[in-house]
């Protein structure tokens, strides 16, 4: 029996190419609205459409999760980067961790992490996880591993998931200085904790639309971003 692998974005665009070149079918479904099913290579995949944010994007993971568990789970799409990161939109970066970068506590001091408050939002294996997610290490290396096969610009790095957009180049600074990280998204933390959750081994790759400045739309380029990503991961799913 061949292998299952999931791959969820937020939006169709983050998923049309590797729907074509799964020749994937559309399931029906309730939750996620958008599910297919097809094959690369030797590779069953379900693809989904979560949705844009945080609560869709668990949602739809859980919901996907519960019909059966995958060999593993990808999140794609497309994301802001830092400045200061070494990537240029066009670039992929791959996860390494996921973190949480709106649930915290707004002190007189300053921003602090549910460390904070003490309460866990995952407990898992003895871990108790607050803000932040590690990706799955072995998968993360092979498809690092791959980007420099092929030669594509590739960064592994701490992703930040936000509600508010960073709109600002200073806002973006603060938060690549906050968290160490390279990039940011609007789900990753929630895919990642719902696959954490289910035992799931899960990694997320993007590309790089835009850099992380003051809002400027005639600098993106979410069409690139988002086919060398999908190029990317129909490479990566041969491998497998």
């Amino acid at each position: 029996m061949a292998q299952t692998v999931f791959i969820v974005a937020a939006t169709h665009g983050e998923l049309s190419l590797l729907i074509r070149t799964g020749n994937a079918k559309r399931l029906p479904s309730v939750v996620p609205p958008e599910v297919y099913e097809g094959m690369i290579g030797t590779t069953r995949i379900l693809y989904a459409v979560t949705g844009i944010g945080k609560v869709n994007a668990a949602s739809a993971t859980a919901a996907l999760l519960e019909r059966s568990l995958p060999a593993l789970l990808i999140n794609t799409g497309c994301a802001g980067a830092y400045h200061g990161c070494g990537l240029a939109v066009g670039d992929l970066a791959i996860a390494s961790h996921e973190i949480f970068g709106d649930e915290g506590v707004k002190t007189p001091k300053g921003w602090e992490s549910l460390r904070l408050i003490g309460i866990p939002v995952l407990e898992r294996s003895g871990m108790r996880l607050y803000n932040e997610f590690p990706l799955s290490g072995q998968a993360t290396e092979r498809a690092a591993a791959l980007a420099g096969s092929l030669g594509n610009a590739a960064t592994v790095g701490r992703f930040v998931t936000v509600s508010t957009c960073s709109g600002t180049r200073k806002r973006g600074d603060e938060m690549a200085r906050r968290f160490g990280a390279v990039a940011e998204n609007m789900e990753g933390g929630a895919v990642a904790q719902v696959a954490m959750a289910y035992g799931v081994e899960c990694i997320e790759v993007r590309g790089i639309s835009n850099m992380v400045e003051d809002r400027d739309l005639a600098t993106w380029d979410i069409p690139l971003a988002v086919e060398r990503v999908q190029e990317f991961v129909v490479k990566f799913i041969e491998t497998l």
